[in-house]
């Protein structure tokens, strides 16, 4: 791949808006971040969760240069591509899961991105506090070993303390995969994209989501599946080298 870009399941003329899906992956890695990785798939449902309550939206995923954060490579490859985006395009819902979580934090101030949900994100202790325009959530299952949730809700407090509202959900005894909880986890996408559309905003708050039903691995993975099949790659966009 000679560049970052984004690969659109959704491009409905005249688009205004882009929400965009960015995964996670390594700290280290140079290695091609091809289609098929976990990684990448797991963020397909959540593409299905935005459609219908952003039905004149386009939807995409971050084509990242490589899988790993490479000492905040991730994160210019994403800021590269909100430069670089058909000008129609004014305003962009970033949500990213782990690496791809940092990823959309460290680029939020960017003056396209129209609001920010950080699923498991891996923000290290000392991360720099960026200036984010709400809507701003993050999301933490409380069995992630992979990432703190611990650190996820200090960076919230930051940015509370400096005058951003945040909402932060707690998803009790899920892990980093989301796949326990798949059905919360796409009830997280959808209300986060519904109220930055909304002309209301957002007060922030904490919300728990207590263990209720678990849904199994296994369909999850089918969901998964699906969403891939019912969401095919309409359209590239590449930033050239």
């Amino acid at each position: 791949m000679s560049g970052p870009g984004v690969d659109l399941v959704r491009h409905p003329a005249r688009a205004s808006e882009l929400v965009l899906l960015v995964h996670g992956g390594q700290e280290h890695s140079d290695a091609d971040p091809h289609l098929w990785r976990p990684a990448l798939l797991r963020m397909w449902p959540f593409a299905l969760a935005a459609r219908p309550v952003a039905p004149s939206a386009a939807i995409g995923f971050l084509r990242y240069r490589s899988r790993g954060w490479n000492g905040g490579a991730a994160a210019a490859d994403l800021r590269v591509v909100l430069d670089t985006l058909l000008p129609e395009i004014s305003r962009v819902l970033l949500i990213g899961h782990s690496m791809g979580g940092r990823a959309v934090v460290a680029a939020g101030d960017h003056p396209r991105v129209a609001g920010v949900l950080a699923l498991a994100p891996w923000l290290p202790k000392g991360e720099p506090l960026v200036a984010l325009r709400p809507p701003v959530t993050f999301a933490h299952g409380t069995a992630d070993r992979v990432t703190d949730p611990a650190t996820t809700m200090a960076y919230a407090g930051r940015l509370r303390a400096a005058g951003t509202p945040v909402t932060t959900y707690t998803l009790h005894d899920e892990n980093h995969a989301m796949l326990h909880r798949a059905a919360d986890w796409n009830r997280v996408v959808a209300d986060f994209v519904s109220a930055a559309r909304s002309s209301s905003g957002t007060a922030g708050g904490s919300i728990e989501l207590p263990l209720g039903r678990r849904g199994s691995v296994a369909a999850a993975v089918a969901e998964i599946a699906l969403a891939r099949l019912r969401l095919p790659i309409r359209e590239r966009l590449r930033v050239p080298e």
